[in-house]
């Protein structure tokens, strides 16, 4: 029972919108969820709808008296079975391990991204209009730049490939 009511307290729209699971993630959840709701209307089905048979219609009806008498006989005997589900409770639990780490993992990424996302949105806003940068500035954002210029000057490049195409000559007054 207390199975039923944990079941029943999840904010599924909350996990699946609020967590930022990736799509593989959602589906096994929502199929998950299919299968357990599917599983317990199946079972409040069988527990609501046991069979009554009418023996004395057989005893009216059939010839043989013998087969309807161990009928009888084996329905009255008829006891249900437990079965010892506790096999079954350890894969269960290595499944629900492994989805939980799949979660926290998920979790882990979604929060290192967001921080970089933040980080990034940070710098966006706080960044100058890029006229106003300085050349010093510019190379220690972007060592790179640097170093491609350090190159270029040691072999003799003084121009920038693809320059005057895109921007002309420069006219000196």
């Amino acid at each position: 029972m207390a199975a039923r009511s944990a079941a029943s307290t999840v904010d599924w729209t909350k996990i699946y919108n609020g967590l930022g699971l990736d799509k593989t993630t959602i589906q096994s959840l929502q199929s998950f969820r299919a299968r357990h709701t599917s599983a317990i209307n199946k079972n409040s089905a069988l527990k609501a709808t046991v069979p009554q048979i009418d023996l004395s219609h057989y005893k009216s009806v059939l010839k043989d008296q013998q087969a309807v008498s161990l009928a009888e006989k084996t329905l009255k005997e008829f006891k249900a079975v437990d079965y010892d589900v506790s096999k079954w409770n350890g894969v269960v639990e290595a499944f629900e391990g492994k989805a939980v780490a799949a979660a926290k993992e998920t979790v882990s990424k979604i929060s290192a991204e967001e921080t970089s996302l933040q980080a990034t949105l940070s710098n966006i806003q706080d960044a100058r209009p890029f006229e106003d940068l300085t050349v010093d500035e510019v190379a220690k954002a972007r060592p790179e730049i640097t170093k491609a210029v350090e190159t270029m000057v040691k072999k003799g490049k003084w121009s920038v490939p693809g320059y005057r195409e895109k921007f002309g000559e420069f006219a000196l007054m």
